[in-house]
């Protein structure tokens, strides 16, 4: 696993260079970043010698207007984005504020919004700065988001005082590290079959009918569901995005290829997400020269496409199915319509023509609604984040479904 080490100021910033080699005797990969203040109680230069990978201890390393800035100034998006796990150790007060009002004024900071991969804090800091209702209200904050805090022990501080506020051991430490990584593992002897962009369908050699998706949902649950253990199969359509890390992609264009794609990797499947947009329709004969242009009107001859979702749900079996709605007007009855009609056990609702939600966009705005009845409408938040909710959901559904009788599971 490839874990980000965030190292703040404080006299327990020592430790964490014993923390680093006991998370690499567990086989972790590990990224350190170091805050200003923590640099003037250890060189970065003895993480780097620890970890064998150059640390981060700045937002900009150079200056502005040279590629290298700019490189710096993205940086954080990179890490986050490669990063299984943040751990903090020790936590400042101040990173702890930080974390909990979104303020982002420094790399680690910075790289905390933008990660959406599980944490882990261990605060060290004065007794009187830990017991402090504001410290304590930020404590709060960051565990009703599901930050992991690992509570300071009591004993001898460098202050001279003697209280609550020295890093806990690192053998707490450890097993907070060690019961997360589990917990984020819970999709392990799954197989996923994701479906994601748009397809399209030719006109003639240089134009096709085709939607505005982007993939990135899609992609954002292939990714998602990698990281908790999954092996995922993605069959994706046109996009410029990259492959996810230890996904399988499948390339296919049309609506037809993409079914065929579908069929053949279905039967290893034990969740089908169907995320796709595929075209309704394709054209029934297109020509094999460009057409040219003329004074007169162009008739097309539309066919409609295979539903993709419906096929392949008929013979879900045993699978958890999953499919998509991405609709303009009355978002819930058409997703509860949708849910019933195509025999998915979930639907992923949403108005594509909301602000922050939809086609091309980083965010988007959904609401689950399961086969059992619940509806979850979820505010708005990244796609990354809705991907982890979805699988959530699906976990959910999947113990529900392994706790009915045999008899009944077919028919559902």
């Amino acid at each position: 696993m490839r874990i980000t080490l965030g190292v703040t100021g404080g006299i327990a910033a020592y430790k964490s260079a014993d923390l680093l080699r006991r998370l690499q005797d567990e086989g972790h990969s590990v990224q350190v970043v170091m805050t200003r203040a923590a640099r003037e109680f250890v060189t970065p230069l003895t993480f780097a010698a620890l970890s064998g990978q150059r640390v981060i201890t700045d937002l900009f390393t150079n200056e502005p207007g040279n590629a290298a800035s700019l490189e710096s100034a993205i940086d954080h998006i990179a890490v986050a984005q490669r990063t299984d796990l943040l751990v903090v150790a020790p936590a400042t007060a101040d990173i702890l504020a930080k974390f909990a009002r979104g303020i982002a004024d420094d790399f680690l900071s910075t790289l905390y919004l933008a990660c959406t991969a599980p944490a882990v804090v261990a605060p060290a800091m004065n007794v009187n700065m830990w017991q402090h209702p504001a410290t304590q209200e930020n404590v709060t904050t960051l565990r009703a988001r599901g930050v992991r805090v690992v509570e300071p022990s009591n004993g001898y501080l460098a202050c001279g005082m003697v209280g609550s506020g020295r890093l806990a051991e690192l053998d707490a430490i450890l097993h907070a590290v060690r019961e997360t990584v589990q917990a984020e593992q819970d999709l392990a002897g799954e197989s996923v079959l994701v479906t994601a962009g748009p397809t399209c369908e030719d006109l003639d050699p240089v134009r096709f009918l085709t939607n505005r998706s982007s993939g990135k949902m899609g992609y954002a649950v292939a990714a998602a569901a990698a990281k908790r253990g999954a092996q995922v199969v993605l069959v994706s359509g046109p996009t410029a995005l990259a492959t996810p890390e230890g996904v399988e992609r499948i390339d296919v264009r049309s609506a037809r290829e993409m079914l065929q794609a579908v069929r053949g990797k279905f039967a290893g499947s034990s969740i089908a997400i169907f995320a796709a947009a595929v075209a309704d329709y394709f054209v029934r004969n297109p020509v094999s020269h460009k057409i040219k242009r003329s004074a007169e009107p162009l008739m097309l001859k539309l066919e409609p496409n295979p539903d993709i979702l419906a096929t392949m749900a008929k013979e879900k079996g045993q699978r958890l199915v999953i499919g998509f709605a991405a609709e303009t007007e009355k978002v819930a009855e058409n997703a509860r319509k949708k849910l019933e009609e195509k025999n998915a056990d979930l639907m992923v609702g949403n108005n594509v023509s909301e602000e922050g939600a939809g086609f091309d966009s980083d965010t988007n705005i959904v609401t689950l609604y399961s086969r059992d009845g619940r509806d979850l409408p979820l505010p708005r938040m990244s796609k990354s984040e809705v991907a982890q909710r979805i699988l959530d959901e699906a976990l959910r559904l999947r113990g529900v479904l392994r706790s009915k009788p045999v008899s009944q599971r077919a028919g559902d």
